[in-house]
């Protein structure tokens, strides 16, 4: 068995990204929209500001991805709160939930 873990080690190699100067910025979001098909979940970025919205960014990924993203996202969760204490989920008076299933 040991022999299995140290040939999975030497099969995986680094994984160089390169990040366009467009995208180095990053861009913000407030709303999250999420829809579905068999095949992909398709995940909308959206920055929603009065009277106007504007979608940033458009990511379509498996099923079995979105899976992966939740149990990492929920990872990242945990290690933050333990670093700066509980995430408030907190929604402004008389708004719309940030982040939406359809």
């Amino acid at each position: 068995m040991k022999d299995n873990i140290e040939n999975q080690d030497d099969q995986q190699q680094e994984l160089q990204i390169q990040v366009p100067g467009e995208v180095q910025g990053g861009r913000y979001a407030n709303q999250l929209f999420v829809t579905h098909t068999q095949e992909e979940f398709i995940l909308d970025f959206i920055l929603a500001t009065h009277p106007a919205a504007i979608l940033n960014s458009r990511v379509l990924v498996s099923p079995s991805h979105a899976k992966r993203i939740i149990s990492v996202l929920q990872d990242n969760i945990m290690r933050y709160e333990s670093v700066f204490g509980e995430i408030k989920n907190i929604m402004p008076a008389g708004k719309p939930d940030h982040i939406i299933a359809n």
